[in-house]
């Protein structure tokens, strides 16, 4: 049960004389949205905030809990839903904040907040002290993912899975699965048909899965991270115990409502059916995590959930962006098939527009950002006040090259740095073992690629090699063990092309490609995705002189950081930040730079199959847009490599400009197309020849 009342709401009217109004600071809609339900008469409705990029939510949010109280809220019957225990925490501090200029004698048990939190440790808590009543035993313990990966791929062992014939997905495919259908409370067979293809012939193989895996689950009394919330959700379809533990909080609040999932709605509607007590905060135009199981429906089809309609209040007046930046993100989202609506403005005016900028491709679209960069620098916005924004990981490849050949110090979120990538670390240290053959970490990478090569076996082909007069011909003489004969010929032909370096460069990379690729298929249930690192590797290969060159200079250091992070930050005081458009939502640079703002990248071409998808993409060039405050610059390659497009393949296109940038919205905007004559004289250097000649040498490859 939620704690007791170990304290008396603090009085709405005493602290008058000491702060007459505490919410001065608050623009008209922010007050509304934190006086909703404590009038004279008393609005019941369910409150919706659509809080606008930069518009102060999280202070409207915070000014609105610490209203509740003032008004007489008990915080102990409060119920705040965030995202992250972080943002549960800066929550409650501002909270006290607010409540410490009005109240500078009340206690912490005035302001403290026990029931914020997440949405997975809140429901902990609550199936704690329910669990009893709900089948499980209160000693029950969490797993986390690699826990539940572990067991999982136990059960998948135990039934037989693993030795099928063909590709069964690997346990963390079949957990990422599984989470998918348990968040998104959608059937097996839609899941897999949307979102992984590639393993609908194992439908009826997953669902003996799946409940082998729940059994085992039930028989070790243990729950995963997705148990926490389907749990809970069917604790609140039980009438008798979702009404004990709604009455037991007089309000529930939730930051970030369009990143919840259909587990998280249904949760809400069961603690309050009829919506008295609810305030939800976010933002439509800023759901981009359907990938994750999220749904933009909860936040569009809230109004009309609860037994009392919702009241909405829209938060417009942006605190970050200038008004040229703010009319171009409008015009972006004015187009959604379905929206709140509402229009983003600002006090800060400013006369510089937004910048559209065509390139001919990828290689010029680096240059100019950096050259841009350190123009920047220049004028004193230090490296970490400017982002590179982009739709996948992969996108920044050519930038991550031209910035570290150039000695510009940068950080990446979202992905791991493109050559810290597994795949393209594995076709890097084939290069490398043929390029030394002494390089025992290369080699052992190389060899345990091929099935029936384990560690053992590769430690005694790498000895064969370092006693060997010739190391090519140790590798011809070693006799493979049976399993891995097949793949073993294979390889010891593609070795000796290389070590005699009769492929000439950079073909020598196409005939690791060539070897590489099956392995990859084995080795990697999402292989689609990561063939396009694979063939972005091998396209950059056409810019280097030849093998040596190549790998020496894409030799970088390795990344300090989880795969959601990587870079050196320590070893400079400023650096740039490089960020997936994901990762980049909730922050704010003053400068941001949108790569491949091109159809096939924003929209993504596997993003662009219903209305619904487009209009997520949609969102995520609105995302870009609105993290920056002063400088906006919207790149366009003109010439882009696209790969697996249907029967066509492969191949280079003249990339067109998002569809999201209408023509009509280009005089908001300052076109620049680059390079130009006077800028290709101006710099000594012959850019304009450099980029012909990459494009030439990239044609060449592909043909």
């Amino acid at each position: 049960m939620p704690a007791p009342i170990v304290s008396a709401p603090p009085s709405a009217t005493a602290p008058a004389s000491r702060h007459p109004d505490p919410f001065s600071q608050l623009n008209a809609a922010q007050r509304a949205a934190v006086e909703h339900g404590t009038e004279a008469t008393a609005d019941l409705r369910p409150l919706l905030v659509i809080a606008g990029a930069g518009s102060g939510k999280t202070n409207t949010l915070a000014h609105r809990v610490a209203r509740l109280i003032l008004h007489g809220a008990d915080p102990h019957r409060m119920m705040m839903l965030t995202f992250s225990r972080r943002a549960a925490n800066e929550m409650e501090q501002r909270v006290a904040g607010v409540l410490r200029r009005v109240l500078p004698n009340a206690g912490a048990a005035a302001t403290r907040l026990p029931w914020a939190g997440t949405f997975h440790s809140v429901g902990a808590r609550l199936l704690r002290d329910h669990a009893g009543r709900i089948g499980l035993e209160q000693n029950f313990t969490i797993q986390d993912r690699g826990d539940a990966e572990d067991l999982l791929g136990l059960v998948r062992n135990d039934l037989g899975l693993s030795a099928t014939k063909s590709r069964f997905p690997q346990k963390g495919t079949c957990l990422s699965i599984y989470s998918r259908v348990v968040n998104s409370q959608a059937p097996l067979d839609d899941v897999l048909q949307s979102t992984f293809p590639w393993c609908s012939q194992w439908e009826a193989e997953l669902r003996k899965l799946f409940g082998g895996y729940v059994e085992a689950k039930q028989q070790q009394n243990v729950l995963d991270y997705d148990d926490l919330l389907l749990f809970w959700s069917e604790m609140m379809a039980e009438p008798s115990l979702a009404a004990e533990i709604g009455g037991s909080f007089d309000h529930v609040l939730v930051d970030e409502y369009q990143d919840t999932n259909r587990l998280q709605s249904a949760i809400i509607l069961g603690l309050k059916p009829q919506g008295t007590g609810v305030t939800v905060v976010g933002d439509d135009a800023q759901s981009i995590y359907a990938f994750r199981g999220a749904t933009v429906r909860n936040i569009l089809d809230f109004p009309h959930q609860f037994g009392l309609p919702a009241r909405s209040v829209a938060l417009e007046q942006n605190y970050r962006s200038t008004q040229p930046i703010l009319a171009v993100s409008n015009a972006v989202m004015a187009q959604a098939s379905e929206r709140h609506a509402k229009t983003l403005w600002t006090e800060r005016v400013a006369q510089q527009l937004p910048q559209v900028v065509t390139v001919p491709d990828e290689a010029s679209e680096a240059r100019w950002v950096a050259d841009r960069v350190l123009q920047h620098r220049e004028a004193g916005l230090p490296l970490t006040s400017q982002a590179v924004l982009f739709r996948s990981s992969s996108h920044s490849a050519v930038l991550e090259l031209e910035l570290t050949r150039r000695n510009i110090p940068f950080v990446k979120f979202g992905g791991l740095k493109f050559l810290e990538a597994s795949h393209v670390k594995d076709m890097l240290a084939a290069l490398r073992f043929a390029q030394n053959p002494r390089g025992r970490l290369a080699g052992f990478r190389t060899l345990q690629l091929m099935p029936g090569i384990g560690p053992a076996t590769a430690t005694r082909v790498l000895d064969a090699m370092d006693v060997a007069a010739d190391p090519a011909e140790a590798v011809r003489a070693f006799e493979p063990p049976s399993n891995a004969q097949a793949e073993w010929g294979t390889f010891v032909r593609l070795y000796d092309v290389l070590r005699r370096g009769t492929g000439a460069w950079p073909g020598e990379l196409g005939l690791v490609k060539q070897w590489y690729l099956p392995h990859l298929e084995r080795l990697h249930d999402d292989a689609d995705a990561r063939r396009a690192d694979v063939e972005n590797l091998e396209r950059m290969a056409a810019s280097y002189a030849s093998r040596e060159q190549f790998l020496a200079e894409l030799t970088l250091d390795p990344p300090e950081a989880t795969s959601d992070r990587a870079g050196v930050p320590g070893r400079d005081e400023d650096y740039l930040i490089l960020s997936t458009i994901h990762s980049a939502k909730g922050q704010e640079w003053k400068s941001v730079f949108v790569l491949r703002a091109v159809d096939g990248c924003i929209p993504s071409d596997l993003g662009a199959g219903s209305t619904a998808e487009i209009d997520e993409e949609r969102r995520l060039l609105y995302v870009a847009m609105t993290r920056a405050r002063d400088h906006l610059h919207v790149m366009v390659p003109h010439r882009f490599y696209i790969t697996q497009q249907g029967a066509m393949g492969d191949r280079h296109v003249y990339a067109s400009r998002t569809r999201f940038i209408e023509e009509k919205m280009l005089s908001q905007f300052e076109s620049i197309t680059w390079p130009t004559a006077a800028s290709d004289a101006g710099t000594g250097r012959g850019q304009q020849e450099a980029v012909m000649r990459v494009r030439d040498r990239a044609r060449s490859a592909w043909r």
